[in-house]
């Protein structure tokens, strides 16, 4: 995979919808931001997207047929694109995030990069980290839960953050 042969580190959080996968990831970005570490989040959905607002200028150049719209203002850059398929993770990290250090993937839950897990037991399923797939390297949970892998709770933010740029990006945060 190209993309993780470069600088950037890619680390995977999954679980289950509704989990708190999102939530997880908002609280650790501020203290990652904190670090130094410029972080960018790509998050998979089975849902057309939606965000393109009816009557503005690009979503008038997609209705007119544009394949691709590029918003661009002092402060970003916003690009609406139609696929063919699904572009792959090392497609979408090639193209647009490559200027990071740390890329946090919400939703790739097959993905060979290292994981943590978010799990609660509300749905009555296991944990995913349980079923053999050895890139899951922690698990977020409040449950009781055997495994050998290093587990916090949902509250513990700055120990999430220490493990992840401790063990996983070989720094360590005060």
């Amino acid at each position: 995979m190209s993309a993780r042969s470069q600088k950037v580190f890619v680390l995977g959080v999954a679980g289950r919808s509704g989990s708190g996968k999102t939530t997880l990831i908002e609280r650790l970005l501020p203290l990652l931001k904190g670090q130094g570490l410029r972080v960018a989040v790509i998050k998979h959905t089975h849902h057309d997207l939606e965000f393109d607002v009816p009557g503005k200028d690009s979503y008038r150049f997609k209705q007119a047929g544009a394949v691709t719209s590029v918003l661009v203002s002092p402060t970003g850059l916003g690009i609406v694109k139609d696929f063919r398929e699904e572009p792959s993770l090392d497609e979408i990290i090639s193209r647009y995030a490559t200027d990071c250090d740390m890329i946090i993937v919400e939703g790739f839950k097959h993905e060979r990069a290292p994981k943590i897990e978010v799990f609660s037991a509300d749905r009555g399923e296991p944990p995913l980290c349980l079923s053999g797939d050895e890139t899951y390297i922690a698990i977020v949970t409040d449950e009781d839960i055997d495994t050998p892998l290093p587990r916090f709770t949902r509250d513990d933010i700055t120990a999430i953050a220490r493990f992840v740029t401790t063990r996983v990006l070989g720094r360590d945060i005060s």
